[in-house]
């Protein structure tokens, strides 16, 4: 059972707070069985006092009390990190990567010794338990340390199995699309305002109109298109925006959003 292992969180930063509340939120997690530690005092001093966890600023010691390692840190803080736990791995944890761009084989190196390594790409809607998490196994993973990773990550949202090959891609889409959405319902919010709305009521159809939308996406076999067509009818108002948007470039330019995040992402694995 998973819910019977330690947990070490080792970075306890925006996401990694995600990670916190959606597990304790989900009900199979005690806050008994889950560690963090983090280089800020204060943010210690936060996570401990917001969700009742040890906490700790000595990476090693997390490292070495848990089943299951969870690499929370920026990637350019990974190298530093990983010779930190080193020592601390001889039992063989699941180490879990949430950093992006920092390929499995870089981690592998780092740790030595067979260490299992799943390298997981969440993003931050974890925090309400509904994010998008792809996950890839190492060389040292097994099929039930990659279930592992599922439940736990399942906890906090949807969960898909990729190639390596395939992560940064999913770091540009899913990991950085929270992004790209709330620039949109911010947009949609001062349109309406622009248009006489109040911004409370304005923010307010904006964000209920996009959550509505995705879940009517979510729930229907649908091609995104067809969802799109049923209700832009002839000559009507839907058509008429859509033409803007389409005369703008919108669709053009979030999938050179996607890229070019997806290329940071390669950037940073690569430093």
């Amino acid at each position: 059972m998973v819910a019977s292992k330690k947990i070490g969180l080792v970075g306890g930063g925006n996401m990694g707070e995600a990670l916190i509340k959606g597990l304790l939120q989900s009900g199979q997690f005690d806050t008994s069985r889950i560690t963090v530690s983090d280089i800020s005092r204060d943010r210690l001093n936060y996570i401990q006092e917001t969700y009742q966890l040890s906490t700790f600023s000595d990476n090693g010691k997390v490292a070495r009390g848990s089943d299951v390692i969870i690499l929370a840190v920026k990637p350019q803080q990974m190298g530093d990190v990983l010779a930190e736990i080193k020592a601390q791995v001889e039992h063989l944890p699941l180490v879990i990567s949430i950093a992006a761009g920092v390929t499995i084989a870089t981690i592998e190196q780092g740790l030595g010794k067979g260490v299992p390594v799943v390298r997981v790409m969440p993003n931050t809607p974890a925090l309400v338990l509904t994010g998008a998490t792809a996950i890839a196994g190492g060389s040292h993973a097994n099929s039930d340390h990659i279930a592992m990773a599922r439940v736990l990550f399942e906890s906090v949202g949807l969960v898909v199995e990729v190639e390596e090959a395939h992560m940064d891609a999913v770091t540009g889409l899913s990991g950085s699309g929270p992004a790209y959405v709330y620039l949109f319902m911010e947009a949609l919010t001062d349109a309406g305002v622009l248009m006489g709305l109040s911004r409370p009521i304005a923010r307010d159809l904006a964000v209920q109109t996009t959550m509505g939308a995705a879940k009517l996406a979510a729930h229907s076999d649908s091609h995104l298109a067809a969802l799109k067509d049923q209700i832009t009818s002839p000559g009507g108002t839907t058509i008429h925006g859509l033409a803007v948007l389409e005369s703008g470039g919108m669709r053009g330019l979030l999938m050179e959003a996607v890229a070019e995040a997806t290329q940071r992402s390669r950037e940073l694995g690569k430093k």
